[in-house]
């Protein structure tokens, strides 16, 4: 059976993404343990159809527990598409979110944009930074270096933060073509960052083990006893991480 053109595209550009930054992932792996062995946890950011990653990874089954999520409505999709992509675009509006957030020495920030060209995915990076946080950006290189920056200074989030990691989309996002007429279609830097951002939380979790640590990995909650094996490994950010909940009540022995 021959796969459909997209499929294929999807496959090779996930291929080629993890293959090229093999040495990248495992470097940056090596210090998201450390600081996570450290009692750091990984801020997840992203707005427009980026921030699907920052849900993706947020309490993901089999994902890792020490996820900490940014939601802002006004820069998610489901608040309107117009809304989110004006205020992306907004200077000063990262750091009212941020400022929120429980940024600290230890903790690791992953910024996701596909272009890096917008303000706030800009001042996101800076501004954690500025609190201490080791930052990562997940964006596409090819899309971002086509494009100019919206930010005052600017620069892009490519510019701004300690490690880029490339996901390998096309610029413009789309594979695919509707014949000869230019138009596009395909989008792939949502599947193709997830991947990227998923191999590198693997590698996490391989290093952390290596260094004796319990695997700090959720199961899913569709798998029997699973609400008390992952109360057990959630309760370190009880408290630490929005969202996470309290510990489920153990189950009574008959």
């Amino acid at each position: 059976m021959t796969l459909h053109p997209f499929a294929a595209a999807l496959i090779e550009g996930i291929a080629r993404a993890i293959e090229e930054q093999d040495d990248l992932l495992r470097s940056t792996a090596l210090v998201v343990a450390e600081k996570v062995r450290s009692g750091g946890v990984l801020h997840v950011f992203g707005s427009g159809h980026s921030h699907l990653i920052t849900e993706e990874l947020f309490t993901r089954a089999a994902g890792v527990t020490f996820i900490s999520p940014v939601f802002d409505p006004a820069l998610m999709v489901t608040g309107g598409y117009e809304r989110s992509t004006r205020t992306e675009r907004l200077h000063g509006y990262a750091e009212a979110v941020l400022a929120g957030a429980d940024l600290r020495e230890h903790d690791i920030v992953l910024i996701v944009s596909n272009s890096g060209r917008n303000a706030v995915p800009v001042e996101a990076a800076l501004f954690s930074r500025k609190r201490g946080c080791f930052v990562i950006g997940l964006t596409s290189v090819q899309h971002s270096a086509s494009v100019e920056s919206r930010h005052r200074s600017g620069k892009k989030l490519a510019d701004v933060v300690d490690v880029v990691l490339d996901s390998h989309a096309p610029a413009g996002d789309a594979v695919l073509e509707v014949g000869q007429s230019g138009d596009r279609y395909g989008p792939t830097s949502t599947i193709l960052g997830a991947a990227v951002a998923h191999t590198l939380l693997c590698l996490v979790v391989e290093e952390l083990v290596r260094l004796g640590e319990e695997p700090p990995v959720l199961r899913s909650a569709n798998l029997d006893d699973s609400d008390n094996v992952n109360a057990l490994r959630k309760a370190r950010y009880v408290g630490r991480i929005p969202g996470l909940g309290g510990p489920a009540h153990p189950t009574t022995a008959e």
